[in-house]
Order: structure tokens, then sequence, then C-alpha cells
């Protein structure tokens, strides 16, 4: 997520690599950065010491570990710094607790991206703490450049992490699927899956710009009869439908009990 967001930035021209500081423990991290010009290094320290937005990009579990170096080595330059999380599952109140080991009254935003913000289509929502106004408008606005960006009670935070943050991982095996069927019809693989994939991103787009309901959407395509309509058919015969709201509710079970494991 470290990658989507900051390579992201990086591309639309918000950010300047050289201002970014990378923490990160493999050579294949360390390579991805130093190709963006940004300064990787493994000491988690020097990134807060030289970055005034610190993201938190790390699994749940190893949140502890990452700031313990943080808070051996903390300085009163700390302060001043605005703290965001992509953990899943992990409260403000936990991230508070935190961090109150390294800054008083730490400034604290939970966020949950997604990966897609890496070609700039991605989706952000947010909730804070201690926060002064115009961190808000800033983390706005950068998540705002490369995709949608929401501020939300945390109370959503979840569910919408199993809806808009897992959402891509359910999504590509359609646009294979449906690239599959077009390869099982006689259409070459390469072109099947581009005009797939295309498929979603045209849909997508109707539904944002012309706020009209997909089912709505679904009968303007679908003629008395015809093809389209014979299509769906097939889709409600193999549950899709089903099998989609599983995946979020299967998605947002899980994050629940991270929560219930970190908080």
């Amino acid at each position: 997520m470290a990658s989507a967001i900051g390579a992201g930035l990086i591309h639309k021209g918000i950010l300047n690599p050289a201002n970014v500081w990378v923490s990160g423990r493999t050579d294949r991290t360390h390579g991805f950065w130093n190709e963006l010009g940004a300064h990787p290094t493994l000491k988690n320290n020097e990134v807060v010491s030289n970055c005034d937005i610190i993201f938190l990009a790390v699994k749940p579990h190893m949140l502890d570990d990452a700031l313990s170096s943080i808070i051996e080595n903390k300085t009163d330059k700390f302060q001043d710094k605005l703290f965001v999380s992509v953990l899943a599952g992990v409260s403000l109140d936990t991230l508070y607790n935190k961090l109150s080991k390294i800054v008083v009254l730490p400034r604290i935003i939970r966020s949950m991206p997604n990966t897609p913000m890496m070609v700039g289509e991605g989706i952000t929502v947010y909730c804070s703490k201690y926060v002064e106004p115009e961190d808000l408008d800033l983390i706005d606005t950068l998540f705002s450049y490369i995709g949608i960006s929401q501020n939300v009670p945390e109370s959503l935070m979840n569910a919408i992490s199993g809806l808009s943050g897992c959402g891509p991982a359910f999504v590509y095996p359609i646009i294979e699927a449906l690239a599959d069927g077009g390869v099982k019809m006689g259409i070459p693989r390469p072109m099947a899956t581009k005009f797939a994939a295309q498929v979603l991103v045209g849909a997508g787009k109707m539904v944002l710009e012309t706020g009209r309901h997909p089912g709505q959407l679904k009968d303007e395509v679908c003629s008395p009869g015809g093809t389209s309509i014979t299509g769906v058919h097939a889709i409600e015969v193999g549950g899709v439908r089903a099998s989609m709201m599983n995946a979020v509710e299967a998605a947002v079970n899980k994050t629940n009990e991270l929560s219930s494991k970190f908080n």
C-alpha cells in the first residue's frame, strides 16, 4: 500500500521524490524506491526525522516493532509530525495510545486506501483524532489527486475496508473470467484481457458520472430476448451476485476479527 500511495503521488507530480523517505527491509523494496528517486532506509526513526507526514504502512502485528526504534530515538523534533495509518482494523484509540509514547497529543489520521491509487483511480476513506482542520484539508487534497477521498465516521471504517480496500482483489478475477470467456469464443488473449478490463472501467464511469442506479444501467443494455439479458441470466444462475456480497461480508468479518485482536 505504501508503494501505491507514494508511486501514485510521485507519478502525478504531487510529491518530489527527493522529499520522500521510506523504511523497508528488503532489497526489492529499496530498489523500487531508489528507481523513483526517493530515500530508502533501514531506520524508521530516519523517516520520522526527515518527513512532516508519516505514513504507517505495516501489517497490524508489526506496528509495535516498527515503532520501537522510533521510541528509542525520539526527539523534540518528532512533536510536529502528522501520522497517517493505513493499518487494517487498528482503531484511532489504539493508535493514539501507541503514538503517545513518541509525541504528546499525537495528530493521527486513520485511513483505508486501495491499490488503484497507483494509477490515479483509488478510493481512500479516513477519520481522525487530535488533528487540525488544515491537516484534514491536506490529506484530503493528497488523496484526491489519486482518486476519490472521503472523511467518514470511524464506525464505518471496517465495513468500507471490506468493500473498497479489498474490492480490487474481488474484481480482478471478474476481469480474468470475462477475458477467459472471450478466449473461449476465439478472441486472442491480450485483446480479450484489454477489452475485459475496459468494460469494468467504462461501466464504473457510467455509474459515477450519470448518477443512475446500476440496475437501471443494466436494463438499458438488455433488450427483450437479446444477448445481454441471456448473459445476465447465466450470471444469476452462477450466483455471481451472491458471491460478491459474500466476499465483502467475509472481508469485513476478517477486519473485525483483526480489530478485536489489536485494539
